[in-house]
């Protein structure tokens, strides 16, 4: 089988496409043939070792020194299972599947192995390969915060950043749990994040700082504030979700701000209960990704460039095989 590989830190002309050898599923594990895939932000980011501040030490002994220990990248595909291992009861040859590898990754590849107990799913009903590829980075990112946030209905959310993944899944993810959601983003992009269901600021118009609302929760998907200019944008309690944070936002998390409020940072976390909860969201209308573009397979390195721009709107899909 294909595979791209990534063995070196670099832009998007590292990446190598290579011949290996097809994996064969281990016991309770199976084999998928990837239809789609994506290409997102955690991707480039290992790709180019690009890590937040004060994260670079840390992110190369985890991540690997010189390049990626795991250089096949890619965290979340589709595609139809061609094996199973001894012991899979869940799933048969021929069914069409989604999953999260994660931190596993391997996704940027004509197959993958999943275990049959991790985050993988029947395809939802009325979903194509492409939409399904790109439930689970924004959406898994989204329904933790919320979590951690413990959101309430009736309360208000500003989300910054509401046109890449994790902002188009937290806009519908927290609407559909009844808070009442405004996002900000650019110009161009005012329609798709209203079509969302969220009020609208454009960021290039007014400075989100100078707002006189005040919000129960601001999540920050593009790092756009800090918990301290965050302050007068947060109601008594308010929580401040630095989700693109760096190490500085971990430390600070550790104590509450004045009034009651508090920062919650950190990665997020990665569950196959989230994973699957995407999948009846989807199937029942509540939550959509939204596709930028969609590239072949033999073009994996243009759509890194394409991410590297900073410019994409929700998901970045690769079709591997149709």
């Amino acid at each position: 089988m294909k595979a791209w590989f990534a063995r070196h830190y670099g832009g998007p002309e590292v990446l190598r496409l290579e011949e290996i050898p097809m994996p064969a599923p281990k016991p309770g594990e199976v084999l998928v043939r990837i239809h789609a895939t994506t290409v997102n932000s955690g991707d480039v980011r290992i790709r180019g070792c690009n890590l937040p501040p004060g994260m670079k030490l840390l992110g190369r002994l985890a991540l690997g020194w010189n390049g990626p220990r795991q250089p096949v990248l890619g965290t979340e595909f589709s595609g139809v299972v061609e094996a199973v291992g001894q012991g899979v009861t869940r799933f048969g040859k021929g069914d069409a599947v989604y999953a999260f590898a994660g931190m596993r990754q391997g996704a940027h590849a004509q197959f993958a192995t999943s275990p049959e107990s991790g985050a993988i799913a029947h395809l939802p009903e009325g979903l194509d390969f492409h939409t399904a590829a790109a439930l689970s980075f924004g959406g898994t990112t989204a329904l933790h915060y919320l979590r951690k946030a413990a959101l309430q209905r009736g309360e208000t959310m500003l989300v910054l950043g509401g046109s890449g993944a994790v902002g188009v899944a937290m806009v519908q993810l927290a609407t559909h749990r009844g808070a009442t959601v405004t996002a900000t983003t650019s110009t161009g992009n005012v329609p798709l994040v209203a079509a969302l269901g969220a009020a609208v600021i454009d960021y290039t118009q007014i400075d989100v700082a100078t707002l006189p609302d005040r919000y129960d929760i601001v999540a920050d998907t593009v790092g756009a504030l800090d918990f301290a200019r965050a302050q007068p944008l947060l109601k008594s309690n308010g929580r401040y979700l630095a989700i693109s944070g760096a190490m500085k936002e971990m430390l600070q998390s550790l104590r509450p701000g004045p009034d009651g409020k508090r920062m919650i940072a950190g990665p997020a976390s990665e569950r196959a209960d989230d994973v699957m909860e995407l999948g009846r969201l989807a199937a029942a209308g509540h939550f959509r990704p939204y596709i930028d573009r969609v590239f072949a397979f033999v073009d994996l390195p243009a759509a890194h460039a394409h991410v590297d721009t900073g410019r994409k709107r929700g998901s970045v899909v690769i079709a591997v095989a149709e």
